[in-house]
């Protein structure tokens, strides 16, 4: 009877070893960033083990540059498991097989995406299928000098319309001696604008727009040269254009060659702020358009992608949900990535953000996502070509060369050849 009791008792602790090990899930998890991102990242994922016994993590941090050419190579073997992805690759890594199917999980509640913008949702499907989860958002955001506006009496509404705005411009000019820049060398602006207008830039890889829907966004920089208040080129040509610290926003002391706003993106309200001068403080609002809601848009910064091959699908799953949903990781990653995407986990950790952060919180939760459209597609290859093309023939109308109607007319002669 006793050895019966000890072969029983021996067969119990064979099991639970058994159960044990069989319960083991080791994820491995790739994403590029820098520093400061592998360790919240690290830190977020011990959270995440730590609720979840049994569940350890391989990490595979790498830099962007080198990040793609290994996980290419791994996607094709059972070794990946949760993938950070990025809008521009998300079409060919679905469209080659190598991501999981999360529609399935959505409908089964495992995954919860009911706090997420429904065009982020969208960003991350290919042919009607959830490959990809939003972890992280942002916006294209109208940066301004709030101090000069304040002492001049001018207030900043959101959602301008591209009148309102105009108005405003020569209102600012007019009490201040503040001119304005229209997103000199910022490629998405001509987009935007035009999806005000109901026209889309690029359709199926190609240019989609005529001579006259081409003037509609050159003949901003010809009046504005014109009536006096829009930033000339010659401002622009011994400053790194695109850069926060060189933007004459911040940088320079002449209202005459200075601008009262910049087209820029919210992650990049923290910076213009540190890169103003002591005592200005830093708003922000919506790009200007004939249709905002048409034209704005919430932009994924990075994606969470599962690997089709992965042989840990439920748990892969749960990672990119605790991402997705858990105030508590969210309090470690701090945003690093983007606002989160889910309202109620960006509202959570708002009051551990500084003042700028918050002030994007509250932008990208009240302002743009009740009051936007879908994602634009991806540009095609060859787009850099082509804006290049629109930048050098701004910058002639801005120095009064050429005028917009001829402008627009060589911008479709000169289209690259592959999107025509």
């Amino acid at each position: 009877m006793k050895k019966l009791a000890l072969f029983l008792a021996l067969v119990m602790i064979a099991c639970t070893c058994l159960t044990g090990a069989l319960a083991e899930e080791d994820i491995l998890i790739t994403w590029w960033g820098n520093q400061t991102r592998n360790e919240r990242t690290h830190n977020a994922l011990m959270l995440f083990a730590s609720e979840h016994e049994g569940v350890t993590f391989t990490e595979v941090p790498n830099s962007w540059a080198d990040y793609w050419k290994k996980v290419a190579a791994d996607a094709q073997g059972d070794t990946l498991d949760v993938i950070q992805m990025d809008y521009q690759y998300l079409n060919q890594y679905a469209g080659s097989g190598l991501l999981l199917d999360l529609t399935p999980y959505v409908e089964s509640g495992a995954l919860n995406i009911s706090g997420i913008n429904d065009g982020i949702i969208n960003a991350g499907k290919v042919d009607g299928k959830l490959y990809a989860v939003c972890i992280g958002v942002n916006a294209p955001a109208l940066l301004y000098n709030k101090t000069v506006l304040d002492a001049a009496g001018i207030a900043v509404k959101d959602n301008m319309t591209l009148d309102e705005f105009l108005d405003l411009c020569r209102e600012i000019y007019e009490k201040t001696g503040y001119k304005t820049n229209i997103g000199y060398g910022t490629d998405m602006v001509f987009g935007y604008i035009l999806r005000g207008y109901g026209i889309n830039l690029f359709e199926n890889g190609k240019l989609n727009i005529t001579k006259e829907d081409a003037e509609k966004f050159l003949s901003l920089y010809e009046t504005g040269i014109k009536e006096g208040w829009l930033l000339g080129s010659e401002v622009f040509a011994e400053t790194a254009v695109g850069t926060v610290e060189q933007d004459p926003m911040v940088y320079g002391s002449d209202p005459a060659y200075m601008s009262w706003c910049a087209f820029f993106w919210s992650n990049q309200v923290t910076a213009m702020q540190n890169a103003a001068p002591e005592g200005v403080e830093i708003g922000l609002t919506t790009w200007p358009s004939p249709d905002p809601v048409k034209s704005n848009y919430l932009k994924p910064s990075q994606f969470f992608s599962v690997a089709a091959k992965t042989k840990h699908a439920d748990t892969a799953v749960a990672v990119v949900d605790f991402w997705t949903n858990s105030v508590e990781a969210n309090k470690i990653l701090l945003g690093e990535r983007g606002i989160p995407a889910a309202a109620a986990t960006a509202d959570g950790i708002a009051e551990l953000l500084d003042a700028s952060n918050q002030k994007v919180v509250a932008y990208i939760n009240n302002v743009v996502s009740p009051n936007c459209s879908n994602v634009p597609a991806a540009d095609p290859a060859g787009a850099s070509e082509f804006y290049n093309l629109v930048d050098e023939l701004q910058e002639a109308i801005c120095y009064g060369a050429m005028s917009a109607s001829d402008a627009a007319a060589q911008l479709i002669a000169e289209c690259p050849a592959n999107l025509k």
